[in-house]
């Protein structure tokens, strides 16, 4: 029987609950799961993915599905560094234009290495789940799941999609005599109660997903070539693919 090798385990803490969760590095067939996200240019797919990915790794009993998007992101970003390693090489290519010709781009291929165990979430101060509609009503909401992305998306413009999202993410509406649970309810009486909403409510629920915690960096991007210096702002999993 050939020997079996350890395979170390890690810790971390979720962004929006603060629990502890164990995890191993991804091993070769994860390996390869990895690459396919990494180079997929479909959402779904990338999504899809790395769902099976911290599926296999997480070592604690924990539906992925149910993971706020951060989290996924953060935890997924931790299981990199431990895995491939903490940094990621990034290429960038510089845009910046002469000043006699500004269709020509300089073109010129800058690497920049990111440390990902040095990317945090950005926490927004301003926000908040609470969305007072009056002083007797309100609805308290929950953080979008990996689960609610994979079937829409939350940063489009289509109402019909706006609402599907807001649903989903209905924890429970209140009054001053009783709390109403989402889960609890009817799809098409949450609907109902959504479309009944003024718009300056709707900008306040708009104000809960534009102040998600996000994983976001900023770089220094210099030009050896033409001497060009930009600040990038990289924001979302896939900008932290090497």
């Amino acid at each position: 029987m050939l020997p079996k090798i350890d395979i170390p385990i890690y810790e971390t803490n979720l962004i929006s609950n603060g629990n502890l969760i164990r995890f191993r590095p991804f091993l070769v067939k994860e390996q390869k799961l990895f690459l396919m996200a990494s180079e997929s240019e479909d959402q779904k797919e990338t999504i899809n993915t790395i769902k099976q990915v911290l599926r296999n790794c997480i070592l604690d009993d924990i539906d992925v599905d149910k993971m706020a998007t951060f989290d996924i992101e953060y935890l997924f970003l931790q299981l990199r560094a431990r895995s491939v390693g903490e940094v990621v090489n990034l290429r960038f290519t510089c845009n910046n234009t002469s000043k006699d010709n500004e269709t020509e781009k300089c073109g010129n291929t800058v690497q920049i290495d990111v440390n990902v165990l040095d990317v945090k979430p950005e926490i927004n101060s301003e926000h908040n789940n609470k969305i007072e509609i009056t002083d007797k009503i309100g609805i308290v909401l929950k953080y979008p799941t990996f689960g609610a992305v994979d079937i829409m998306d939350i940063n489009t413009q289509d109402m019909e999609q706006i609402l599907n999202v807001i649903i989903s993410c209905v924890d429970y509406i209140y009054d001053d005599e009783q709390i109403y649970y989402g889960k609890d309810t009817s799809k098409e009486e949450l609907r109902e109660f959504i479309e009944n909403l003024r718009q300056p409510d709707l900008e306040k629920i708009s104000q809960f997903f534009n102040t998600l915690p996000k994983m976001k960096k900023e770089l220094e991007f210099n030009c050896n070539k033409c001497g060009y210096k930009e600040i990038l702002h990289l924001e979302g999993i896939q900008s932290f693919f090497g």
